[in-house]
């Protein structure tokens, strides 16, 4: 099967995968659903017509948020398997899959299991080559700058054994200038959080440099203090301090938890360590972009196993209530501590949601929240 999969067409990718399931296990229907870019719900491929499947309220959004498989059965003899598609803890998707009775045994959940991850990678190597996925993923059509920005984005989720990553915008199909961003490799991971200027085209525009100035020092191999130097005279460069993006860089080392920070502008960081939840509060340096040739400085503080790091856009703590009330600080923590439980990838949408009902309207600015899990190298 892996063979085929891999010498696939990128659109027929599950197609093939259908037709090897048919016929080594006897499945009588396969079908592959996507994770739509608000995560509310799973779109199946290949069917544009069909709206979907509820995450919060169907037996495969429960299989999603869980990362279990689940089981359903529609009649007698037959067995729905409900399988996670996920990338290094990026949630994709669910593949279910209906067998005979006799063939659902544990032995083949396993080995349905590895089919859905191997689907997964073929899905991320064939997005390069058709739209088919990426279409499938939209209840609704993107804005220009939505799709601007999604595509900037390196996933919603990363797992490794040393830290967890989520990360979720809202409104997922019309956000305009707050980004996120990482890499990571042998000897620890950096992370980026930006929030450009104005609105619309403007505002992704402005966020695509900012991303693409600042990998393009990462990839350089200088430190966190000259990135943020050298993007800040890319933006002044281009727009001569008319506009700047808010960012906040981090570099976490694997081997010492020492965390080098560069604070430059609005999105806060939050802290969860055991039972004690705090707003660190670091140096605030000039956003990139403001001045010509800015100098920054990086500061340091140590991360433990255990703790979690949040970080929220200005379009969280600054959104304000039907009454005026900002959302603010108090709020903001509860949500913190009422998703002490969710594993990091599913906290950022929790804690969109709980804005949301906060809110109670539309939002008026962008929304991103980041979640950080750090367990740390032995």
């Amino acid at each position: 099967m892996e063979t085929a999969v891999r010498a696939a067409a990128p659109h027929a990718v599950t197609d093939v995968v259908r037709d090897a399931l048919a016929a080594g296990y006897g499945a009588s229907s396969v079908r592959l659903y996507l994770a739509d870019y608000g995560l509310t719900v799973l779109r199946p491929v290949g069917e544009s017509a069909d709206e979907g499947l509820s995450i919060d309220n169907s037996v495969e959004g429960r299989a999603f948020g869980s990362q279990e498989p689940h089981e359903q059965r529609p009649r007698r003899g037959e067995v729905d398997h409900h399988l996670p598609v996920t990338v290094r803890g990026d949630r994709l998707g669910i593949l279910s899959v209906r067998l005979p009775e006799d063939r659902s045994v544990k032995e083949t959940v396993t080995e349905l299991e590895r089919v859905a991850e191997l689907l997964g990678h073929a899905i991320l190597v064939a997005e390069r080559d058709t739209d088919l996925y990426r279409q499938a993923r939209r209840v609704t059509r993107l804005t220009l700058a939505a799709e601007m920005q999604w595509e900037l984005l390196p996933a919603r989720a990363c797992e490794a054994p040393e830290y967890a990553i989520g990360a979720h915008l809202e409104p997922a199909y019309t956000i305009h200038g707050d980004n996120y961003d990482w890499s990571a490799d042998g000897n620890g991971l950096t992370l980026a959080v930006t929030n450009g200027m104005g609105e619309g085209i403007q505002a992704a525009l402005l966020s695509n440099l900012a991303v693409k100035a600042l990998r393009n020092a990462r990839r350089a191999g200088i430190g966190l203090a000259d990135q943020a130097a050298l993007a800040d005279q890319a933006l002044y460069e281009q727009h001569r301090g008319a506009l700047h993006v808010s960012t906040l860089l981090l570099h976490f080392d694997f081997a010492t938890g020492l965390v080098q920070a560069v604070d430059a502008g609005s999105p806060q960081l939050w802290r969860r360590r055991g039972r004690t939840i705090e707003r660190m509060e670091l140096d605030a340096q000039l956003p990139l972009g403001m001045f010509e040739e800015s100098d920054y400085t990086a500061q340091t503080f140590q991360v433990e196993p255990g703790d979690r790091l949040l970080f929220a856009s200005d379009g969280v703590y600054e959104a304000v209530s039907p009454r005026g009330e900002a959302y603010g600080d108090r709020a903001l923590a509860r949500a913190i501590s009422s998703t002490s439980l969710l594993p990091a990838a599913g906290v950022p949408r929790a804690v969109l949601q709980e804005l949301a009902l906060y809110r109670e309207t539309e939002a008026a600015d962008d929304a991103l929240v980041v979640c950080v899990d750090w367990f740390g190298r032995p």
